[in-house]
């Protein structure tokens, strides 16, 4: 096609989007294909879908690694994992008084919600007992949305977390299932899929995306939007690998900063109606382009660092989630208009 005919056929997408409707597979690799002088008329479409059916409210969720290093999986990206020679730090889960001091940090930040994270793939059962009680306690001193990354889950914990207010689950794809058994060999893609199942069961949203840059074909990459779709996950993260030293992939290149672009993009037009948020990798791979990723269907990031990465100053976020057009709560607003500190 020539070029206004492919921004006719992005448009005409995009209508039957909005009329309810959604975007084929084969269409969806049309848009991958698409050549690098047409990205900003695909972001484009893809902002206005999200208006039309997010606003310009933002998603902001502000981490704690309660518990790091150690990991019994392999997953081939993870500096956590005890089968890698990574460099993060280990420790047992903190205590509830510093669970207590992150989560004030996330609500005085502006952040809409704080994710409680573990390394591993289950905590034991004295370790889960205590962070129920962690995040008992942070739900009756902070008005703050609470979400937790603990791993897999069985029925009865399901419950246990939703009783004590957590409100969203994260449990991450990572990648398309035929590419899955390259990243990961302790555990299977059908068990993450059945772990999310569970917490919508629940009634407990389920965050649940995965990283690009782990050695997946354009075509995978859409495998693992159109089967978030399927399942019904409500807030999609988008990682860019950030190689860490010690890993299997620490040496692999991640995507450039216009195919992140173009995938946040067709994400919004697989997932209309998801949360989209940039997460791990935005700094790093994104760079100047942070600003452009937020007017291409992104409507949600994490803010104040990651598991074993630091993030930029808050504050430098708080700016460029307002100077893309979104609303910040009060709290973020007052953060954004205090004086600098020496």
């Amino acid at each position: 096609m020539q070029n206004h005919s492919l921004v006719e056929f992005i448009n005409s997408i995009e209508e039957r989007i909005v009329s309810g409707g959604s975007i084929t597979k084969p269409e969806a690799r049309q848009l991958l294909d698409l050549p690098d002088d047409l990205i900003m008329a695909l972001a484009a479409s893809a902002d206005r879908l999200r208006i039309h059916f997010k606003g310009h409210d933002f998603d902001s969720c502000s981490l704690i690694n309660a518990k790091s290093g150690r990991c019994s999986e392999d997953c081939a990206f993870c500096a956590q994992s005890g089968r890698h020679n990574g460099s993060s730090e280990i420790y047992g889960l903190k205590s509830s008084d510093e669970i207590m001091r992150a989560a004030v940090s996330a609500y005085n930040w502006g952040a809409n919600r704080f994710c409680t994270v573990t390394s591993g793939g289950a905590l034991n059962d004295q370790d889960f007992e205590t962070l129920l009680g962690a995040l008992e306690n942070v739900k009756k001193e902070i008005d703050i949305n609470l979400d937790a990354s603990l791993g897999f889950l069985n029925d009865d914990r399901v419950d246990r977390l939703k009783g004590v207010g957590i409100t969203r689950y994260n449990h991450n794809l990572e990648t398309s299932q035929d590419n899955y058994p390259n990243i990961c060999t302790t555990h299977n893609f059908q068990q993450r899929v059945e772990t999310v199942k569970k917490v919508l069961s629940r009634g407990i949203s389920a965050c649940c995306g995965g990283i690009i840059g782990l050695g997946e074909t354009g075509s995978q990459r859409l495998e693992m939007a159109f089967t978030l779709a399927e399942i019904g996950v409500d807030c999609v993260p988008i990682n860019i690998l950030n190689p860490r030293p010690g890993t299997p992939l620490e040496n692999a290149r991640p995507p450039e900063p216009l195919e992140i672009i173009k995938t946040i993009a067709i994400f919004r037009f697989i997932l209309p109606r998801a949360t989209v948020k940039l997460a791990g990798g935005r700094e790093q791979n994104l760079g100047d382009f942070q600003g452009l990723a937020l007017r291409s269907g992104a409507n949600g990031m994490i803010i104040g660092g990651y598991l074993t990465t630091g993030g930029r100053q808050v504050k430098d976020d708080l700016m460029l989630i307002s100077r893309a057009g979104f609303r910040l709560p009060e709290r973020g607003r007052r953060m954004l208009d205090a004086p600098l500190t020496k």
